[in-house]
């Protein structure tokens, strides 16, 4: 049962640092180049920066805990980069 407790929180971060991208993305920017206001950028970019962070650290233990291969390793730092790109991983990780 204390198996897979790496594995949740490894979503629950990876949904986390999806959401704040999608702030970040979606609400933060555009206030900050259409209403020129800084705050919500530095807070939700400070946010955003705190889960991308450990978000590396648990696809790295997760990695090498679950014997996931190099290939699933690589996709998931890089659907971090992409918009919904966390959500799809958690499907992915789901299914196989």
């Amino acid at each position: 049962m204390n198996d897979n407790k790496l594995f949740k929180l490894f979503l629950k971060v990876a949904f986390a640092e999806g959401i704040s991208y999608l702030i970040l993305l979606l609400i933060a920017m555009p206030l900050k180049y259409f209403m020129d206001m800084q705050t919500p950028v530095r807070v939700v970019g400070m946010l955003h920066g705190v889960l991308f962070i450990g978000f590396c650290i648990l696809l790295l233990a997760s990695t090498i805990k679950y014997k996931w291969s190099i290939k699933i390793a690589t996709l998931g730092f890089l659907l971090s980069f992409v918009p919904f790109g966390t959500f799809y991983l958690e499907r992915i990780l789901k299914k196989g």
